[in-house]
């Protein structure tokens, strides 16, 4: 396994939409080792391939966040939203190409997913809560979206500012 730097926004691999995955392979299940180990360190709980550069669509994900709980990873190849909730919610979402900003987005309380699995397996899941928001902000990643994008103009341009000035500061580092 091994670390994968991950891109900050303004970047654009950030903004092109991921490749379907043809093949479940062994540098596919690779990759998503590294994926989960990037994503822990980092940490978070989300991490699309397209985040480090990967334009496949593969992310992974773990929504495990109570003290003295097991890690649950999840892989998900493929992944799609075949229902959504009537019902929205908001949530303060933040975003490891976006470091230390949150904001509010409003998303479907509620979404079934369906996605390959790294047997190859085709699966289905309904999630929720803090699940379903972590779904559907990596399955916008593989889309070419971010979280800002859901925000109003003048607040997506304040921070887009910052990520660039942020992004100066660690090269001059």
């Amino acid at each position: 396994m091994a670390l994968r730097p991950i891109l900050i926004h303004p970047d654009p691999r950030l903004k092109a939409v991921a490749d379907p995955v043809d093949d479940i392979s062994d540098e596919l299940r690779q990759l998503a080792d590294d994926m989960l180990e990037t994503m822990y360190d980092a940490p978070g709980s989300g991490l699309a391939a397209t985040q480090i550069g990967v334009m496949k669509r593969i992310f992974v994900m773990d929504c495990a966040k109570k003290e003295g709980t097991d890690p649950q990873p999840m892989v998900l190849v493929n992944p799609e939203i075949i229902a959504r909730s009537d019902e929205t919610k908001v949530w303060e979402e933040g975003c490891l190409s976006i470091p230390e900003i949150y904001a509010d987005v409003e998303r479907p309380a509620e979404v079934a997913m369906r996605w390959l699995d790294l047997s190859g397996s085709e699966r289905e899941q309904t999630f929720d809560g803090f699940a379903a928001v972590c779904v559907q902000h990596e399955l916008d990643h593989l889309n070419g979206r971010l979280y800002i994008d859901y925000l109003k103009p003048l607040k997506r341009q304040i921070i887009t500012r910052k990520m660039q000035k942020l992004k100066r500061e660690r090269q001059r580092a």
